[in-house]
């Protein structure tokens, strides 16, 4: 590689200075994270992967497959990374070391819930009636296939 050039391309380049500035976890412009996301997701999906048997014939049970990956991402798996420590460390059964830490979703990180959920209550949880007022305004994470011609 002999150079790398960046361009903006939503936003203005002030606005993108402004977030590079303020960000906790890079000095600069890439991809790092939008690319760990992505694999994130391919290998939490078959409907992401090449070669497999897992796809969807129709695009909506896909779009809502995504989205219930991407709630249990935030609310149901606690992450390695996120762990709050103890004030003081718990014993463990066994003759296993201290505890140090809980863990934490990113969910819990962000202040949006105080415990794990269990994919029952993710399930079960009920969508505010405001919300749902506003689902029609929301854009579709895909575009409606309805004139797009599928050929064999």
């Amino acid at each position: 590689m002999v150079h790398v050039s960046t361009r903006v391309v939503f936003g203005t380049p002030e606005a993108v200075a402004a977030s590079v500035a303020h960000s906790p976890g890079s000095s600069t412009v890439n991809t790092r994270f939008v690319e760990r996301g992505n694999l994130t997701q391919r290998q939490s999906h078959r409907r992401f992967t090449r070669r497999t048997h897992g796809f969807s014939k129709d695009l909506t049970w896909c779009e809502k497959q995504l989205w219930f990956s991407l709630a249990s991402y935030h609310l149901v798996v606690p992450h390695q990374s996120l762990r709050a420590r103890l004030p003081t460390p718990e014993p463990t059964r066994g003759a296993g070391s201290p505890r140090t830490g809980r863990p934490v979703t990113p969910a819990m990180a962000a202040g949006l819930t105080d415990h794990i959920w269990t994919t029952g209550e993710l399930l079960a949880y009920r969508v505010p009636v405001e919300f749902l007022d506003q689902l029609r305004t929301i854009e579709h994470l895909f575009p409606e296939w309805n004139g797009v011609h599928h050929s064999n």
